[in-house]
């Protein structure tokens, strides 16, 4: 156990063994494991309905059937977008920590098998977009010029508490949807792939944020606290891209308020970080009058 923590780690090497052995036994090409030919099915959702962001309201109520499924693909198709933004972001700052190591360790090796990884996914949810024929819901300016900020100063522990943050609320997301026969088929074998493989990433980064932690002074502490509390709401405040309510003839501004007020919606995102906050914690990475991000964005 590591002195200070609650949370047990394995060895850095034996850890990077076993999530080798396991990349080689269970990953994923999604350009062949996904039928890309097939066509979206009549009738299904693309996120399950009770996770739709205006699900509950009387905003809500005014849309027929069809609308909420179309509202729903946009919506998938927003999160994906958001989560190809910060792969690319991650991809960087993991080349950046990969440079200065020794490329013999297997730690490092497991880096650039994650970069690769991250490499495919980025694929996979482009692809998945232009499937379904919607718009770019990228990242308005703000957020991006924000994401080059992040990736620029981001370095251990902020760097792996910031991808926890990402990958776990989209974890508990797609974990729901992909076991869900209301879903689209084509949302369910995207999230079957991203979880099956994020797990062996967010093992990773909570191991090494734990073996880290210890080691940083007050300064540096305060500054992965801010950094890791600005990209938590950056990306929870832009996970939903306000133009997907054009798709059903919302006016956008409406549409985002209303999702942001929204209480099934925030209790969504309460829901989806509920695993990761306790470890934050733990890590002293949540605290202090950087929380207040973290209640903005309606994640505690």
């Amino acid at each position: 156990m590591t002195a200070g923590s609650a949370t047990r780690v394995g060895d850095r090497e034996a850890t990077a063994a076993r999530l080798l052995k396991s990349s080689l036994d269970h990953s994923y090409e999604p350009s062949i494991d996904i039928d890309w030919s097939a066509p979206l099915v009549d009738g299904l959702w693309g996120v399950p309905e009770h996770r739709v962001s205006l699900y509950g309201t009387d905003l809500w109520d005014t849309l027929s059937d069809e609308q909420k499924r179309t509202l729903s693909i946009h919506e998938l198709c927003s999160v994906a977008r958001i989560g190809l933004w910060f792969e690319m972001i991650l991809m960087q700052m993991l080349l950046r920590y990969s440079y200065d190591r020794d490329p013999r360790s297997r730690h490092i090796q497991y880096a650039l098998v994650e970069i690769a990884d991250e490499c495919r996914h980025s694929i996979m949810f482009a692809k998945m977009n232009a499937q379904c024929g919607v718009p770019d819901y990228r990242p308005r300016r703000v957020t991006h010029e924000l994401g080059r900020f992040f990736k620029a100063v981001a370095t251990g522990p902020a760097m792996f508490a910031g991808t926890l943050f990402v990958e776990e609320i989209l974890d508990q997301l797609q974990r729901e949807a992909m076991r869900d026969e209301t879903v689209q088929p084509l949302t369910r074998m995207v999230n079957k792939i991203h979880v099956t493989e994020e797990a062996r990433h967010v093992r990773y980064a909570r191991e090494e944020l734990v073996r880290l932690m210890p080691k940083v002074n007050a300064a540096e502490r305060a500054l992965a606290n801010y950094l890791t509390a600005r990209i938590a709401h950056v990306v929870a405040t832009n996970l939903i891209h306000r133009d997907v309510y054009a798709s059903v003839g919302i006016d956008p501004a409406v549409g985002y308020r209303t999702a942001q007020a929204n209480p099934h919606h925030q209790e969504m995102m309460r829901w989806s970080a509920r695993k990761l906050v306790p470890f934050l914690r733990e890590q002293r990475l949540i605290g202090g009058p950087t929380e207040y991000l973290w209640r903005k964005a309606h994640l505690i």
